[in-house]
């Protein structure tokens, strides 16, 4: 395909030859498919210039997290805890007071009795990807099924047995499959905090809803980066667990071996508590605020450090420098082999997995859907089973190396992503000397920790030179996510930020 890729007419052919015999339809829009993964052409060409390992094709496993210390756990609720149902109620108020922020698809038409337990009272967004009982779930998209849903994911039924109350669904990049949450159904999602610039996919609503204060937990998933990216582009608090540490049941998949749950926080204490209560824990764990005093951190140069911008590189040094001067020892993490192969691997995986999970929707509703959405499902049916395959043995190389950085380390740091939030409208990113188009410039950096399932969360930073948010991210071996949560807290601390 590489070299036809120069040939986008002989590609359009081949693909309205080949989409005709699977059955795609509508295949005068070839051109539009050759269009798009040209988009991919940088992926693509690195992805065929390697030969295929020997190694057996990756297999996403659930990864059990490691249980907080004994000594982190709370013998009683803090005071803040025992909350009624007023504070959700004003939640909601506040929710109908935003609304042109488009933050939310769906409000609740009365506010529930919140259970007994750490989270009572406490008012919860939820993504509109994840069940929730009586309300529809239909990620944003025209082509789903508008009918109330009738029963709660596991994960929002994990949140509601400690109290939480759901006072609606978020506003989000159509199926999950985006970076800019501009919604066909719903419209644009607006940044709170920089309203001149996205913010960010595709959980841009449970971002955004946090943001402006109308909750201050929202829940997201993240298949490349969906929690992390818009937590960071709105100065919110984002946390992808381990792979399946949180129970994907009832929520929309789009890539089987991707796709994560994980709440959005004003602080690392509300995602550290919302956690607790996803992975059924009885209390939630008290993260000790004490010096890093001998913590290993690496610092990932590389394909992490070039090219970022100088407001990247600056929020980037100083969370350096709070770590250091705490006590924690910096190292070095430089000639990370093959990971500038981690965006192809994704392309890959992501396509394959996304075009099984949705093929009966493209067919039977692919046009109520948007353009964007449409064109990249498309596009996926096209690309070569092999490709997959060969996709999965290069992902099992890369993690196999991405997890020797632990036998030095502790905790990883590194940019969200290589620049701050773009502008809307923007299709490509220009960073240093180069152009990235807008998925690539905004998921380069937190796509590879969604290969590799381990847990990542992303930190705000305080702000660039033109007030946009900055954040760093910080990132644990597999199931070390009460530790990650942990390092995490301090750092805030240390900030200033809470």
């Amino acid at each position: 395909m590489g070299g036809s890729m120069q040939n986008p007419a002989t590609l359009a052919q081949g693909f309205a030859t080949y989409a005709e015999w699977v059955g795609l339809t509508h295949i005068d829009r070839a051109p539009l498919w050759v269009q798009r993964l040209q988009m991919n052409a940088d992926e693509i060409g690195r992805f065929q210039a390697v030969a295929t390992p020997k190694e057996a094709p990756y297999a996403a496993c659930p990864i059990a997290v490691e249980p907080p210390p004994a000594s982190w756990m709370q013998a009683e609720l803090p005071i803040t805890y025992q909350r009624g149902t007023s504070i959700a109620a004003q939640a909601l108020d506040r929710a109908h007071g935003l609304h042109k922020l488009n933050a939310i698809t769906d409000l609740a038409p009365q506010i529930a009795q919140g259970e007994p337990g750490y989270l009572s009272g406490t008012p919860l967004v939820v993504k509109n990807m994840i069940g929730v009982q009586g309300m529809p779930r239909t990620a944003g998209s025209a082509s789903s099924d508008t009918q109330p849903f009738m029963r709660d994911s596991a994960a929002v039924a994990a949140l509601k047995r400690q109290g939480a109350v759901v006072i609606g669904l978020a506003n989000l990049h159509e199926l999950a499959f985006g970076p800019s949450s501009n919604n066909p159904v719903h419209g644009q999602v607006v940044n709170p905090a920089s309203p001149e610039r996205i913010p960010g996919g595709s959980s841009g609503g449970s971002a955004a809803a946090v943001a402006a204060g109308i909750v201050d937990v929202a829940l997201g998933t993240d298949t490349g980066g969906s929690i992390r990216i818009p937590a960071a582009c709105c100065g919110v608090v984002g946390f992808k667990p381990s792979y399946d540490a949180v129970s994907r049941d009832g929520v929309i998949e789009v890539s089987a071996s991707l796709d994560h749950v994980g709440p959005i926080g004003r602080s690392v204490i509300d995602c550290a508590n919302a956690f607790a209560a996803l992975t059924s824990l009885e209390m939630p764990p008290q993260l000790p605020d004490r010096p890093m005093q001998g913590l290993r951190i690496g610092q990932l140069g590389g394909f992490f450090a070039d090219p970022i911008s100088e407001d990247v590189r600056g929020a980037l040094q100083r969370a350096a420098g709070l770590l250091q001067r705490d006590g924690a020892k910096l190292m070095d993490i430089d000639g990370i082999e093959d990971m500038a192969l981690a965006p192809a691997i994704q392309f890959m995986t992501i396509s394959a997995e996304a075009a099984t999970a949705l093929h009966e929707r493209l067919h039977t509703a692919g046009e109520r859907l948007g353009e964007d959405v449409r064109v990249r499902l498309e596009m996926a049916s096209l690309l070569p089973a092999h490709w997959y395959i060969k996709a999965q043995k290069l992902r099992r190389q890369l993690v196999n190396r991405m997890n020797a950085w632990f036998d030095d380390c502790d905790i990883l740091l590194c940019p969200v992503m290589r620049s701050t939030a773009p502008l809307l409208g923007e299709n490509s990113v220009r960073i240093g000397t180069r152009d990235y188009p807008l998925h690539t410039a905004v998921s380069n950096l937190t796509l590879p920790f969604s290969l590799s399932g381990m847990p990542a969360i992303a930190l705000p930073l305080g702000v660039s030179s033109d007030g946009a948010p900055l954040s760093v991210q910080l990132v644990g071996a597999p199931g070390q996510d009460w530790a990650l949560l942990q390092v995490a807290r301090r750092l805030e601390i240390l900030h200033g930020t809470t």
